[in-house]
């Protein structure tokens, strides 16, 4: 890993790639990847809303490098910016190459969480604690 370049934000979710998850060609596809992300966003923000959470948008993602089968998917999440009901967050996944004992990051987007009641409707964000 270049020294210079690291994760932004909080380990948030860590995971190993599998066969399962793969195309013909040992790739990872990026529909897998980006679940992986969106879960560490929900996880994220549903700890800073104090409860529900659901995805309202994702916003500028690009796949940089691909993900291998047996590389350890990394997700760190930096909340942006927090919003009356919304929470912004940017959301990183970097893949641990054991084989090449590298840290890559293969892909990074804007995930937008909203706050939700028992109900379902929009609720605000409480103040930090």
């Amino acid at each position: 890993m270049n020294d210079s370049v690291k994760p932004r934000g909080e380990l948030t979710l860590r995971t190993l790639a599998m066969p399962a998850d793969a195309n013909p060609a040992g790739d990872i596809f990026g529909g897998w990847v980006m679940a992986q992300m969106d879960l560490a966003s929900g996880i994220r923000a549903a700890e800073r809303a104090r409860g529900r959470v659901v995805t309202a948008a994702v916003k500028e993602m690009a796949f940089e490098l691909p993900v291998k089968i047996g590389d350890t998917l990394s997700v760190y999440t930096h909340i942006e910016r927090v919003g009356r009901t919304s929470i912004t967050l940017i959301v990183e996944a970097w893949a641990h190459r054991s084989r090449y004992a590298k840290l890559e990051k293969v892909t990074a987007g804007t995930f937008i969480m909203v706050a939700l009641d028992e109900s379902g409707a929009p609720k605000p964000v409480p103040a930090e604690s």
